[in-house]
Parts: structure tokens; sequence; C-alpha cells
């Protein structure tokens, strides 16, 4: 359960900037990033957001993660895959251990879950686990 208790705005918000600094700088998921994002301020915060949410429970976070994603051309299981690996990694590096544990947990259901949307809007079958 997302708990206020969990961490502060201050964690969320390095976790997320220090993610997806990674992920610009990461010879696969990069490319994929940068030619999608077109305001990295604005996708930060949106991230920051529903990161916010997820563990804290702030409930500021107000989007569609789903549709943006299955429209993306040419995702892998992969690259689904090699996302966790690097969001394993970052939070790998958090002071905060409890909240690093809850964020790792989280972010492989999400990848879960938007995975098998994407497979299912192509209507891909049998479908294919990340884990």
């Amino acid at each position: 359960m997302p708990s206020l208790d969990l961490c502060t705005e201050e964690e969320v918000h390095d976790l997320v900037h220090t993610f997806y600094a990674n992920v610009r700088n990461d010879a696969h998921l990069g490319p994929i990033f940068e030619s999608h994002v077109r305001d990295w301020p604005r996708h930060l915060a949106t991230m920051v957001d529903f990161w916010s949410g997820a563990l804290r429970g702030t409930a500021r976070f107000r989007g569609t993660p789903m549709p943006k994603h299955v429209g993306l051309p040419g995702l892998s299981a992969d690259l689904f895959r090699h996302w966790l690996a690097l969001f394993r990694a970052t939070t790998a590096q958090l002071p905060n251990a409890a909240m690093a544990e809850r964020a790792r947990e989280l972010a492989a259901r999400i990848a879960q879950s938007l995975w098998y949307g994407y497979q299912i809007s192509r209507e891909t079958h049998p479908l294919e686990e990340l884990e």
C-alpha cells in the first residue's frame, strides 16, 4: 500500500530523475525515449506525480499510460526486460531500502501489465511473460 511514511517527495523526485537520466544515456532505450518524449521537463514532472502516487498515495497523477505505450512501434519483451533491469539498477543505489523494494515490486507489475497490453493490442498469442 502507498504510504506517506515510505519516502519523501524529494526521494521520489531523485528516483525519477536519476532513472530517466540513465534511460536517456542507455544505448537501447535512449533512442526510443528521445524519439517519443517531446518535452522532458513535463515528462519528468508527470513521472514524479505517477511514482509519488504509487509510492506515497498522493493521487496527483492524471493520465492513461497504456494507450501511450501501446502506440509505440517495435517494442519487445527484451526492451521491457531491459527497462526493468535499468530500473532495478537505479533503485539498488537508493539509500531508502524500503522505498527501493516497493518501487521494484511496482515496476515489475507495471512493466508486465504494459507488456501484456502491448501484446494484446497486436493480437499476439500466446502472451509472453517478462519473468
